[in-house]
């Protein structure tokens, strides 16, 4: 499949979501099943996102994943068992390659928005790439590494919004960096389990995410023009092995994705 115009291009809202990390395979299978079932029940085009590699955590002792070679070995058997498009995130250049091998999307974190040498080796493979807006500059600065993913002859770009730091532990989202990062020209996610993060807590205390405001800033950015929702999810996410405060219990999922998809299809009807 070309995820780029099938996925991502096709004017339906799109959905990216899985665990935040890879864990134990029977977690990984169970989320792939259940994103597979809703993507055929309410006609939304899904890519199976979870990292092999976590090498943002806030403390060495944190799981950071299973790495790049088992990592990749398990989103290849989500693909091939259950035909969803894959997607993780690579934090060095030399992990380009290898990663494209097998994923179909390449996601550059939030942190390494900036970093010329990771986003242009990623940009070399062709494939689609993901580019989070990092919390740290202005929405419109955004055009800098997209210039650079562009100077690879590469289009097939996606950008994704996930709040602002404004030098304390809250995320910020406002809602003018839609208006901004849609100007660039590519489609525009909206990632909203990171940006209920409480950044400075663990996540695996209850205090470090603000799961209650999940459906209000998720239907903000319907309304505000978001062409996919990036969302975390996990069956028990009290368990999960990173971000456990913020994702999405996946049984709740479908629900809370259709009031999201009837605002989309309003809001693209008056769309100018």
């Amino acid at each position: 499949m070309e995820v780029f115009e099938n996925i991502f291009n096709t004017g339906k809202l799109f959905l990216i979501s899985g665990p935040c990390v890879i864990e134990e395979e029977a977690t990984m299978m169970k989320a792939a099943e259940t994103l597979k079932d809703i993507s055929e029940r309410l006609d939304i085009p899904v890519v199976y996102k979870s990292s092999f590699m976590k090498d943002n955590r806030s403390s060495v002792e944190y799981y950071m994943g299973p790495g790049i070679t088992d990592g990749l070995k398990l989103l290849e058997k989500i693909k091939t068992n259950f035909g969803l498009p894959v997607l993780s995130d690579i934090h060095y250049p030399e992990q380009a390659t290898e990663a494209a091998d097998v994923l179909d999307v390449l996601q550059i974190p939030a942190y390494l928005c900036m970093q010329t040498t990771l986003v242009v080796a990623a940009a070399k493979t062709g494939k689609t790439i993901n580019i989070k807006h990092g919390q740290f500059i202005a929405p419109e600065n955004m055009t800098h590494p997209v210039k650079k993913i562009e100077s690879q002859g590469n289009k097939k770009i996606v950008v994704t919004e996930r709040g602002y730091v404004f030098g304390y532990n809250d995320l910020i989202v406002d809602p003018r960096s839609f208006y901004e990062l849609n100007k660039l020209g590519y489609p525009v996610v909206f990632d909203i389990t990171h940006s209920v993060r409480k950044y400075g807590i663990p996540s695996a205390d209850p205090k470090g995410g603000m799961r209650q405001y999940l459906p209000v800033i998720a239907r903000a950015a319907a309304g505000a023009g978001v062409d996919g929702f990036f969302i975390e999810v996990h069956p028990d996410p009290a368990v999960a092995m990173c971000d456990a405060a913020s994702q999405l219990k996946l049984s709740q999922l479908e629900e809370f994705l259709k009031p999201l998809i009837d605002i989309h299809h309003t809001e693209k009807k008056y769309r100018k």
